[in-house]
Order: C-alpha cells, then sequence, then structure tokens
C-alpha cells in the first residue's frame, strides 16, 4: 500500500492511458486494423527501446524494476515480431500468382 501512495501520480496515469487505448480501439473499424498495426508496431519499439534503456540503468538489487522492464521488454518485442509476421502474411496476399 504504500508503493500505490508514493507513487499515485504514475498510478493515475496508466489507469488513464488504459481507459484512453480502450476507448481508441473500441472505436477503430475493422477495415483500418491493419494499416493501423504499423504505429503500434513503432509504439512497442519505442517501450522495447525504453525497456533496453531502464534494464542497463537499474542496479541488480532492483528486483521489481527488473521484472517490470523485462516485462516490458518481451511484450514489447513479442508485439513488433507478431506485427511483422501479420503484415507480410498481409503483403504476401497481393503478390500475383505465378
Amino acid at each position: 500500500m504504500n508503493f500505490i501512495l508514493e507513487n499515485l501520480s504514475e498510478v493515475y496515469f496508466i489507469c488513464f492511458c488504459i481507459l484512453i487505448g480502450v476507448e481508441v480501439i473500441a472505436n477503430v473499424p475493422a477495415i483500418l486494423h491493419t494499416p493501423l498495426m504499423s504505429g503500434a508496431n513503432a509504439i512497442s519499439g519505442i517501450i522495447a527501446v525504453g525497456a533496453i534503456i531502464l534494464l542497463l540503468q537499474t542496479p541488480p538489487t532492483d528486483y521489481l524494476n527488473l521484472a517490470l522492464g523485462s516485462l516490458a521488454l518481451l511484450l514489447g518485442t513479442t508485439n513488433v515480431a507478431g506485427g511483422f509476421f501479420v503484415t507480410h502474411r498481409m503483403l504476401a496476399m497481393f503478390n500475383s500468382k505465378k
């Protein structure tokens, strides 16, 4: 409970980001989903770079930040790789058959 009280503005910021993200994603039509994935991949790439910077600056005894940074790096990298996979499959649909 002490952690939440010390970081109350960050908790509010995360809750606000979740609400805005849900609202934006819920109002995107299905036809725009794939073009918007490139933007999501760019954001995930920024998250991965930020996680790497966080992990490089975190002392080895700060287990919470190490765990959160590792989780952010894993999820960001997974999202970027998945986005490239989906984009590759989408572009393969437009290739002419030989």
